[in-house]
Parts: structure tokens; C-alpha cells; sequence
């Protein structure tokens, strides 16, 4: 499965975030891979992402609550990796 890493609009990355959590639940995609595409949408993305720490309008309608959800714990998981390496 191919995605593009940087996205036009919000428009398109709502599709792209779609796509990938999408595959993922029909078994296209293992969860590894899944998880490696939703950081990687998120880093080369951030700005189309977030407004003032909340996803942005556009994203919330085009996605829905169940995706953003998933999208937010492979997210908080990143973070909980990072903040755990500092300490070894």
C-alpha cells in the first residue's frame, strides 16, 4: 500500500488517514505498519493536522471519531516511546 507522505490539503489527508485505517481493520495492513504510516502522515503533516492542539474541522468531519481515535493513540504511544527512552 502506498501513501504519499506529504499532502496537499486537509482534504487529502483526511482521505490518505482514511485509507490506511481502513486497510488496517480489513486485515490489509498489519498494526506495525499501520502505526508507521499514521507517524509518519503525522510528522511530514502537522500543520494540516492540528489547529491549537485539536485536529482541525476539516480532518474531524472527513474522518470521524472512531479513526481520530485510533490516530490518537498511535500518536500518544509515540510520545510514551520517546519519553520512555529518555529515561534508559
Amino acid at each position: 500500500m502506498e501513501v504519499k507522505l506529504f499532502q496537499k490539503t486537509q482534504r487529502d489527508l483526511a482521505v490518505s488517514v482514511n485509507l490506511v485505517i481502513d486497510t488496517y481493520w480489513e486485515d490489509g495492513i498489519s498494526e506495525s505498519k499501520m502505526v508507521e504510516m499514521i507517524q509518519k502522515l503525522y510528522i511530514n503533516n502537522e500543520s494540516k493536522f492540528l489547529k491549537n492542539g485539536k485536529y482541525t474541522t476539516v480532518l474531524r468531519q472527513q474522518c470521524g471519531k472512531r479513526r481520530l481515535e485510533v490516530v490518537s493513540r498511535v500518536l500518544n504511544m509515540d510520545q510514551m516511546t520517546a519519553s520512555q527512552s529518555m529515561y534508559l
